[in-house]
């Protein structure tokens, strides 16, 4: 879990209607993300039910994405946080995650687009805006953004509703408060990137904008 994909569950829990119950598929909270990642603080008083192919700290069901073992309409929400990249088959997932949701329904997605290979337990995927686009045409409404540079992001986020009357007016003032504060996600760190050959690469492709 990272700390602006937390901020960017925040700001949809208190722009956005979130129905009950939510369930996190990628809950389990990994060696050193005891407590950090657990995200039901977000949530007070509200069900909520943490799920992973693994048992462990964070988790109340095992569940395949795959293969959801619950009945058509269960979930009002579903978070699926940086845990696609990690899911082998991520349009099937997608569709079974649509096919659990109830009518009005929310699917909340993040994963990384400029990130290091981690495993958990494996890593298979990058994704692009369109990428997301494309996995959330069968919601309405629906939304994606990222943070980072429009050319090369490190985080792309989205969301969409299975029908509902919702107005995103509120979220997107927040979301581009959140895309301006996350446009660097490492400090000094991104800066001294530039150095190395991937950010002088990155260096040029912003001068020829800039020449535009």
């Amino acid at each position: 879990m990272r700390v602006l994909v937390k901020e960017f569950v925040q700001l949809v829990t208190e722009t956005l209607p979130v129905p009950e119950p939510i369930y996190e598929f990628g809950a389990l909270q990994v060696p050193g993300q005891e407590g950090f990642a657990d995200l039901r603080p977000l949530f007070p008083g509200r069900q909520y039910v943490g799920c992973d192919l693994r048992a462990g700290p964070g988790v109340d069901q095992v569940l395949d994405l795959h293969r959801i073992a619950l009945a058509d309409g269960t979930a009002g929400t579903v978070l699926l946080l940086d845990t696609l990249e990690h899911v082998e088959f991520f349009w099937l997932a997608v569709e079974e995650v649509r096919r659990i949701l109830k009518p009005g329904g929310l699917l909340v997605l993040s994963s990384v687009m400029d990130f290091p290979i981690h495993d958990y337990p494996a890593d298979y995927w990058r994704f692009t805006p369109e990428g997301f686009r494309a996995l959330l045409r069968p919601f309405d409404p629906a939304f994606v953004g990222y943070a980072g540079e429009p050319d090369a992001p490190h985080t792309v986020v989205g969301l969409g509703y299975r029908g509902a009357e919702v107005s995103l007016e509120a979220f997107l003032a927040r979301y581009r408060e959140w895309q301006r504060r996350w446009r660097f996600p490492w400090g000094w760190r991104s800066r001294v990137a530039l150095l190395l050959p991937a950010g002088l690469s990155l260096l040029r492709r912003r001068l020829r904008r800039a020449a535009r």
